[in-house]
């Protein structure tokens, strides 16, 4: 399993002013989308979002966005390791996602494309 690069989530109480420093910060401009009731926007390594408190929380409670070749052998090297499955390989409009709670706590999202 290689991991090849990671994407930071970051709550925002006011995406536009956050979008603006943020893309100053990575000299990128900002992709922006809607996910599950969120808004969101992406600059660099940073995934930056705001909505509604319920959905918010549930998005905030994983910590990173990590890309992998392959989410089935990540998800099973994972599980080998101790890694809970909280949600199984799906097909998503960014690519093939699943969600790991690592032995210490941790939870992070795979994605590959």
């Amino acid at each position: 399993m290689t991991i090849s690069s990671v994407v930071l989530r970051r709550r925002v109480d006011d995406l536009e002013s956050a979008v603006v420093f943020y893309q100053e910060l990575t000299g990128e401009p900002a992709t922006r989308f809607e996910f599950a009731g969120l808004h969101l926007a992406s600059t660099g390594p940073f995934l930056l979002f705001s909505g509604p408190e319920e959905v918010a929380d549930r998005f905030a409670g994983v910590a990173a966005t990590l890309s992998v070749p392959d989410v089935d052998v990540t998800v099973a090297a994972g599980e080998a390791a101790g890694a809970e499955v909280i949600a199984a390989p799906a097909v998503t409009p960014n690519g093939r996602r699943a969600v790991l709670r690592h032995p210490d706590g941790g939870v992070f999202e795979y994605v590959s494309r």
